[in-house]
């Protein structure tokens, strides 16, 4: 049915001409799309009876489809993408109308998947955009065109190192300039630059001259195997060729064979770790040739422990504890300490030695203490009777591994920890705040009265000389009064009384805004009954 309305559609074009095409024509098309002018040329755009189609466009515009097809470009951005394509292109408005216009200064770069950042924020659109920096030949063919150019660098800069380094420009260069290579690290080359090397002006070493009618300096193809690829060899070869065997890359005239550089390892004493940085002359005092004594570590090196280790006024050898990686660092284990008469536990083992060794300016290792005592702050002082901890000893209810951690037996105590007492911490009783925030301790000098921890919220009702006895009523497990019995009181609940509501009898009350009930009332009728 479709194709008969296509023929059909057809045929009567052929037949009236341009009087049909002149009642149907929307308008003259602009001068890119006069070629497409005539009613027979309709459907090159339009699909018969129906709008205008992306796909028809795409069709014709080629280049632009491949970008869309890859995702990029302005027009796979968010702000066109889904779009139709006449929503910014319309045309059918005259012959010098622009399909194609936008404010340059406005136009948000970002969108095109290349930000302008660096110089490139700088330049005119027309700087990059024409026809010199397009190698697509297509595209070379239209007057003006933002299609066409390639992201690398080179597609727009003269190649100054002319093939000999990558083409992504950016491993060394920002968008700033290309001078400073701000990005480039020499330590990614194949030679490190190391001692004097690193202030060396690089023209000393990469040389500049002219290739191809062009200025060009050589980062590439250099010999740098021996030092004698740049350095005249004043020995001529006479200690062979690698100078390194002897020098630094400090300075040549700073050590000479036999001192720095000089193969320690050849003679009765291996250089090792921090012997390896120390002056040759600090050993060497008279010449090298001169024998040293070097058997043991004191030799050289003085006691800094005064004989705190000394056995029979002999002092051990500093290796015992002691590497060559320093006097700060030291190979004393775990292992070896608690073979002393202190053995390091719980929380102990994550203290660092000066904590204990170095409480002043020297570091001391005997006689610094074995009770708790000796290091740590007693704050209970007389507050706790010794007998439970004797001889201060604070392991009695405490543990290595952390003060809160209590592991005191109440029992031993005139009062034993039973239902919600078991849950509280030692601080809940034993320490009270004070008004001004400070803390007070109550062990010893703590009563076995339950008012001392709760508040009596019958206002002294139950008080037998003075002291108010809860337990006649309640458990530890709850406030809940699970052991009173009425029928033991002096009015016992018998007959209609034991059906009443306790409030019928026990009214509340009010002080200080603090409401109680009344338990203490009287057991004659007429005070209840009229």
């Amino acid at each position: 049915m479709k194709l008969n309305r296509i023929v059909a559609f057809v045929f009567l074009m052929a037949f009236y001409g341009s009087i049909c095409y002149a009642q149907i024509s929307p308008g003259e098309l602009s001068s890119y799309h006069s070629h497409l002018e005539g009613i027979s040329n309709c459907t090159q755009c339009h699909i018969l009876g129906e709008k205008l189609s992306n796909d028809k466009c795409l069709g014709c515009h080629t280049e632009l489809k491949e970008r869309v097809s890859q995702n990029k470009g302005y027009h796979s951005s968010v702000e066109v993408k889904g779009k139709q394509c006449a929503t910014c292109h319309s045309d059918h408005h005259g012959k010098s109308f622009q399909i194609v216009k936008f404010d340059e200064k406005k136009f948000n770069h970002n969108l095109s998947g290349f930000p302008l950042i660096g110089a490139h924020s700088k330049k005119t659109c027309k700087d990059c955009h024409n026809i010199k920096h397009i190698m697509i030949p297509k595209i070379i063919t239209k007057k003006f065109t933002y299609l066409g150019l390639k992201t690398n660098c080179v597609n727009c800069h003269i190649d100054y190192h002319q093939g000999t380094l990558s083409t992504t420009c950016t491993n060394c260069h920002d968008a700033n300039g290309f001078k400073p290579a701000s990005k480039f690290n020499h330590t990614s080359a194949k030679f490190q630059l190391t001692g004097k090397h690193k202030n060396v002006d690089c023209v000393k070493c990469h040389k500049i001259d002219t290739k191809n009618n062009l200025k060009f300096q050589h980062f590439t193809g250099l010999q740098f195997s021996n030092c004698t690829n740049c350095h005249t060899d004043p020995h001529k070869n006479k200690f062979g060729p690698n100078c390194m065997d002897c020098h630094s890359g400090e300075s040549f005239t700073a050590s000479t064979k036999g001192m720095k550089g000089f193969d320690h390892s050849k003679t009765q004493y291996k250089l090792e770790e921090k012997h390896l940085n120390v002056d040759c002359k600090l050993c060497h005092k008279v010449k090298y040739t001169t024998p040293i004594k070097h058997e043991k570590c004191f030799d050289c090196h003085k006691d800094y422990h005064n004989k705190q280790f000394a056995k029979e006024g002999v002092s051990p050898d500093c290796a015992a504890c002691h590497n060559l990686s320093g006097f700060v660092n030291f190979s004393y284990t775990i292992e070896q300490h608690n073979k002393s008469e202190f053995v390091l536990q719980g929380a102990h083992l994550a203290l660092p030695c000066l904590d204990c060794h170095k409480k002043t300016e020297k570091w001391m290792f005997k006689e610094i203490g074995k009770k708790c005592v000796d290091c740590h702050k007693n704050i209970h002082a007389d507050l706790i009777s010794k007998k439970y901890y004797p001889e201060d000893n604070c392991l009695s209810c405490h543990s290595v591994n952390k003060w809160s951690e209590i592991n005191f037996d109440h029992s031993k105590t005139n009062f034993k920890l039973s239902g919600e007492h078991k849950t509280q911490t030692c601080r809940k009783c034993h320490f009270k705040e004070n008004a001004d925030g400070t803390k007070t301790q109550k062990f010893a000098n703590l009563a076995v009265v339950c008012t001392n921890c709760h508040v009596d919220k019958h206002y002294k009702q139950f008080d037998k000389e003075g002291v108010t006895d809860c337990n006649k009523c309640h458990e530890f497990d709850n406030w809940k009064p699970v052991k009173f019995d009425h029928n033991n009181t002096a009015f016992k609940l018998d007959g209609k009384h034991s059906n009443v509501l306790c409030i019928k009898c026990h009214k509340p009350k009010e002080i200080n805004n603090n409401k109680y009930i009344i338990y203490k009332i009287s057991t004659k009728c007429e005070s209840c009954h009229s």
